[in-house]
């Protein structure tokens, strides 16, 4: 329905605070979500990084900071190492990264690791976004 929630709710994720009134209204810097969603209406689409298995932004990094990691297989993205050149948002086929212009990099979905389900699913009120481990 294009409400934007699973947005919010992935800055809301990667904020320092992961509290939504704190996040928008008290830090200093702006969450920036991992995930954007295209709209043509009467269509809606969120598009998060698909974590591919030969990861095109992964080759076109030129740092290094962009890695698929053969245990969880996610593509991964080391902030310190970014420069800052994009050559990965060229590369992307999906348009799944996010750029960063307050920090000169980019950002990107890394599934909430550090919880069972990323926000953006958990958060969607319509069930319109399923995510399978």
């Amino acid at each position: 329905m294009g409400c934007h929630l699973c947005e919010i709710w992935c800055a809301v994720a990667h904020s320092r605070s992961k509290d939504i009134l704190k996040a928008f209204l008290y830090e200093p810097a702006r969450p920036l979500p991992r995930l954007v969603v295209e709209e043509d209406l009467p269509v809606t689409l969120p598009v998060p990084c698909r974590h591919c298995e030969e990861p095109p932004c992964a080759e076109a990094c030129i740092s290094g900071a962009l890695y698929r990691d053969p245990a969880s297989g996610r593509v991964e993205h080391d902030a310190s190492r970014c420069v800052g050149c994009y050559s990965c948002v060229m590369a992307c086929p999906y348009g799944a990264l996010v750029i960063d212009e307050a920090n000169r990099r980019v950002v990107k979905c890394d599934l909430c690791k550090d919880v069972d389900e990323p926000a953006c699913v958990s958060h969607c009120p319509n069930k319109a976004l399923l995510y399978q481990a």
